[in-house]
């Protein structure tokens, strides 16, 4: 049994440390290589203490983390990023008009986006509100 994707939400950094703690103690195994911190909230800016692990590793305070999938960002409000989102939506979508160039149909180019593309873009957005600049490109597709 393996518990990775694991998500800790604290109030403050001591009670952050102390789930932390309390995570390692009951998993005995978490491979900080694959671990960092996130900040969020008015004070995100002010530098804190770090976390640390039972064996004295330090984890790194970072300004975007991916989860599930979704990346969140650091800042004054929770705030996701669609920008990568964005980058693989226009990876898949040149890579289907690579392969396909002018041999298939114009509907059959447009469902394969639709069915295999756009589903990339808009994995998670249900989870977040969207800025307008995060808006803005998208508009071009309608």
């Amino acid at each position: 049994m393996y518990a990775d994707d694991i998500l800790l939400i604290a109030s403050s950094v001591s009670e952050l440390q102390r789930l932390f703690h309390a995570c390692e103690f009951e998993l005995s195994c978490i491979n900080t290589k694959k671990s960092c911190c996130i900040r969020t909230g008015p004070r995100c800016d002010v530098k804190c203490a770090s976390i640390s692990t039972m064996k004295g590793h330090n984890l790194p305070w970072v300004s975007e983390i991916r989860y599930l999938g979704t990346y969140i960002m650091k800042g004054r409000q929770f705030r996701c990023s669609v920008t990568n989102a964005k980058r693989s939506f226009n990876r898949s979508t040149n890579a289907i008009f690579g392969k396909l160039g002018r041999i298939a149909s114009e509907e059959v180019t447009l469902q394969l986006v639709k069915s295999k593309c756009l589903p990339i873009l808009l994995y998670g957005l249900e989870c977040y509100s969207l800025l307008k600049a995060d808006l803005h490109p998208l508009t071009l597709w309608s």
